[in-house]
């Protein structure tokens, strides 16, 4: 057993920060009573780290293969998360509801494309960002949304 993880040792962490970092976003999302959660997220999150894994994997084994482009499974992904994030888009009479959701989905698939390729440094500062998005720009829309004459 240990031997297995010796060995997977780099894809294990690859997949649990994906994971870390899509749990983190979806807690924010929970907080805020936001149908996509932490499971969700973190599900995002460690699929598009798996796919990326797969498309880096593919390079290797395959790279004498002629017309082989690595960005087809990143690619993929995007328009994947893209299905998945129009979903999540309900209109509610004449107001559009969860567009933020499926913007945040849609960019966790980076932060797991990035931890899928190993980019830690871009994944985590992409997932404070986001999470700085999520917080400081719900504070500070509230008093516009208050002037402009806007509800929740």
């Amino acid at each position: 057993m240990q031997q297995f993880f010796t060995q997977n040792y780099d894809v294990i962490l690859r997949l649990v920060t994906a994971v870390f970092l899509g749990l983190l976003v979806g807690a924010e999302r929970v907080l805020v009573h936001k149908e996509a959660g932490m499971k969700t997220h973190a599900l995002v999150a460690m699929g598009a780290a798996v796919f990326a894994l797969v498309s880096e994997q593919l390079i290797q084994k395959y790279a004498y293969l002629p017309g082989l482009n690595p960005t087809m499974i990143p690619a993929q992904i995007v328009l994947g998360i893209g299905f998945l994030g129009a979903g999540s888009i309900m209109l509610q009479g004449s107001r559009l509801k969860g567009l933020t959701t499926a913007s945040g989905l849609w960019v966790v698939a980076g932060i797991g494309m990035a931890s899928g390729l190993g980019f830690y440094g871009l994944a985590f500062i992409a997932t404070v960002l986001i999470l700085l998005i999520f917080t400081l720009v719900y504070i500070l829309e509230k008093p516009i949304r208050k002037i402009s004459g806007e509800t929740e």
